[in-house]
């Protein structure tokens, strides 16, 4: 497997720029961008080529690979008090528990 198979890219359409925009994310600083989204991803594996190989000659450890990753589906979020209580207060308004008024509300947010 070569090693710009271990990372995640991600290709989406930007309304704002009117063009695809491609990124690694936990690899990569920046990204690139064109009217194409396969010779964006394309791009995007070159770019991902060429920081394997800066890593390499910097004598760096490679970041860790964020492809085919397996989440376990927890996480901790440190939302500050006034977030907290806010959220507590909701969930009790609808009868439901903390955490599942915040999975229905980032559900919601990120239509899923």
């Amino acid at each position: 497997m070569k090693k710009r198979n271990q990372y995640l890219k991600v290709v989406e359409w930007s309304e704002e720029d009117q063009c695809f925009i491609g990124r690694v994310p936990g690899l990569a600083l920046g990204g690139v961008h064109g009217k194409n989204e396969k010779n964006v991803y394309e791009k995007l594996c070159d770019l991902v080529d060429e920081w394997v190989e800066i890593y390499g000659e910097d004598n760096t450890p490679l970041p860790p690979a964020t492809a085919g990753k397996q989440y376990s589906g927890k996480f901790n979020l440190r939302v500050g008090e006034e977030l907290h209580e806010r959220l507590a207060i909701e969930s009790m308004k609808v009868s439901e528990s903390l955490n599942s008024y915040c999975v229905k509300v980032l559900k919601d947010e990120f239509g899923l």
